[in-house]
């Protein structure tokens, strides 16, 4: 299912590229977050995308906006199908990002990069946003940040899936939706993450779907980790969770 992005949060290569053989075919891309990357570094997503991997490469980018660019361009030298900036950084910031994806891209003459600003981190709620001294509604704050990564000629934005709907209506059918936060459902259930090994009161995530409930509300990618990776069969965890998404689409 090319809208399912597999979360290689895994320590070592092996068990990332155990994981891609697994699920290749069924996922239609596998993200590197901070975790596999400062383990490895650059060479797992070379490798990844060296086999024809969609990679998104999840480092969420967040300082001048010089830096940003130049990390950008690297990412986009490595063959990142789509990476991550924080919305949060600001207008210069995300427009350096863009424009350093698309320059490098054009010199490599490979196809530019989706480049998408996080929004508000889906371990977050309102009473931790208070925390940090922002009392704005969590809806509205996403919303904001979200025009704003619009405004900055980003081509999406990442969200959690309960203001999908809400960035759908502002900003259009054709801007892209990644949705973390995947829980719940049948194939995905909380019970069955925890028999796989994920101990509870370890799932931090705060605002969160279902897979079909995601894609009903307007998510343009579902990106999934411990429910698939923590599983006794990682594959079949996949396939339950892709049937029921294809199943909620049928008329």
């Amino acid at each position: 299912m090319d809208q399912l992005v597999v979360a290689l949060d895994v320590d070592s290569v092996t068990e990332a590229h155990a994981l891609t053989e697994t699920l290749r075919g069924l996922a239609g891309g596998f993200k590197i977050g901070s975790r596999l990357f400062t383990s490895h570094g650059p060479s797992i997503v070379e490798a990844l995308a060296g086999r024809g991997d969609r990679v998104f490469l999840d480092l969420k980018f967040h300082d001048i906006p010089n830096t940003v660019a130049g990390a950008v361009a690297a990412a986009t030298r490595l063959g990142a199908w789509m990476l991550n900036v924080h919305a949060s950084g600001g207008l210069a910031m995300m427009r350096a990002a863009r424009d350093a994806a698309s320059e490098e891209a054009a010199r490599m003459s490979r196809p530019v990069p989706i480049v998408v600003a996080v929004t508000m981190l889906t371990s977050l709620n309102q009473q931790m946003l208070a925390e940090i001294g922002l009392h704005e509604a969590m809806a509205s704050q996403v919303e904001r940040l979200a025009a704003l990564a619009q405004a900055a000629g980003l081509d999406g934005v990442v969200a959690s899936p309960q203001e999908t709907a809400l960035i759908r209506m502002r900003c259009g059918r054709e801007f892209k939706i990644v949705t973390p936060g995947i829980r719940g459902g049948g194939a995905i259930g909380a019970e069955r993450v925890q028999r796989a090994g994920v101990r509870a009161g370890s799932d931090d995530q705060q605002r969160t779907m279902t897979a079909p409930e995601a894609l009903a509300a307007g998510a343009s990618y579902l990106v999934v980790g411990r429910p698939i990776i923590a599983a006794p069969d990682p594959r079949a965890a996949a396939e339950r969770l892709v049937a029921e998404c294809r199943a909620s689409q049928m008329p």
